[in-house]
């Protein structure tokens, strides 16, 4: 409520504000905020929070936590010029989703919103999103970007293999790929980090050369900038930009979160979509990639060892109060369609281990290895290949959401 607003000021100065239709549908929002700020904080509905920021008092504002559930599509003119409006004023935007339809929430992050939480807030999410805000305002702060050079806001997509040759490389490689393809409808651009510093495999099935320009990079984050950065990218065919693992095997511990978090602000601020090729490993780092994911592909085969560690996976995530929703298992070698045995394995797979496998990677056979070899994406080497059939379909849909953000943006 405004006034609500207004008494606190009273006290002292409102640093943040929570944006509902009825924040009472929230009420552990409202412990965790009072836990956070204290009496610093206020609580406003979509139309008043409009009105607020164009009040001297807003000047102290820090960051908007926008708490929204699927009653809300009514008010969403409201909700996206209320975003922009505190992107215009470096106010920070937090957004709190119940059952919210991931392309809305992905309009709304490329429309400026910083990060998102679930709801029900999982114990300590709230104080860990607001952490990530204020490590990623400090990383845009010590990264300037040279006049004429960023502006973007890109949307990002990870990978990891559960197990080895799952083929979440050859994911990578060859989304990137046909993403890219597409970018002369609308000029989209699109990058591959591959972060797996000790095996990481993208140079070799792009045929890219590695220099010792990404230690470099990768060692003194702090100082790099826009330059410097797109220097490191390596080109592909005049449509995919590329910064493959460093020429030697490095220890994984090497970059921290801070570091990670300093690279993905750059590769988002120059391109449309970054695919980010991980390690098998998880690191210390693995939570700062999540969280700048829209969509975190976990891939798997149809075998004892990937449901094992799909387990420890869920496990881990769960001990350090990560969200799940981001996650998107992939079922690499899937059963074909008259295989009527293999699907139901795979049913049963999924149901014990509690989770559903949202893409279904059919077998390449030997072409994949083949392409592979001779650095060549699948759709220049095996055109006709049924994964490329799938991961074409996977591009085409995650580019119609980002066309969709785009027209939701303008």
């Amino acid at each position: 409520m405004a006034g609500n607003v207004a008494m606190k000021q009273e006290v002292e100065s409102v640093r943040a504000c929570t944006v509902s239709r009825d924040v009472q549908n929230f009420d552990l929002l409202i412990e965790d905020m009072e836990l956070e700020y204290g009496e610093a904080w206020g609580d406003l509905n979509f139309a008043q929070a409009l009105q607020y920021l164009d009040q001297p008092a807003a000047e102290t504002l820090e960051m908007l936590a926008i708490a929204m559930d699927d009653d809300d599509e009514a008010s969403l003119p409201q909700i996206r010029a209320l975003i922009q409006r505190a992107c215009a004023m470096n106010v920070q935007v937090l957004l709190i989703a119940e059952a919210l339809s991931p392309i809305l929430l992905h309009q709304l992050l490329r429309l400026g919103a910083d990060d998102f939480v679930p709801y029900p807030l999982p114990e300590g999410a709230l104080h860990d999103a607001i952490e990530r805000l204020n490590r990623q305002q400090e990383a845009f702060s010590a990264t300037p970007t040279p006049a004429g050079g960023g502006g973007k806001n890109g949307v990002v997509f990870a990978t990891q293999g559960l197990a080895g040759g799952v083929g979440a490389t050859t994911l990578s490689v060859n989304l990137a790929w046909e993403l890219a393809a597409r970018q002369s409808e609308q000029e989209l651009t699109v990058c591959v980090l591959d972060f797996d510093l000790q095996g990481g495999s993208v140079s070799t099935y792009l045929d890219l050369p590695r220099t010792e320009k990404v230690f470099e990079l990768l060692s003194n984050t702090a100082s790099m900038d826009r330059d410097a950065f797109m220097q490191t990218l390596q080109k592909v065919n005049d449509r995919l930009h590329v910064l493959t693992a460093p020429s030697d095997m490095l220890p994984l511990d090497l970059l921290g979160p801070d570091e990670i978090e300093r690279v993905l602000a750059m590769a988002r601020s120059n391109f449309d979509f970054v695919i980010v090729d991980m390690p098998r490993t998880i690191v210390q780092w693995t939570e700062t990639v999540m969280s700048s994911a829209t969509i975190y592909f976990a891939l798997m085969d149809l075998d004892m060892r990937s449901a094992q560690n799909t387990l420890r996976l869920i496990r881990a995530l769960k001990a350090d109060d990560l969200p799940l929703d981001k996650l998107r298992f992939a079922l690499s070698r899937a059963p074909k369609f008259t295989d009527l045995s293999g699907k139901s394995r795979a049913k049963r797979m999924a149901e014990s281990l509690g989770v559903s496998i949202g893409l279904n990677l059919p077998d390449g056979g030997i072409q994949i290895r083949e392409a592979n070899d001779h650095g060549l994406p699948l759709a220049e080497f095996a055109p006709k290949n049924p994964l490329l059939k799938e991961v074409r379909k996977l591009a085409e849909s995650l580019f119609e959401i980002e066309l969709a953000a785009a027209s939701g943006k303008n």
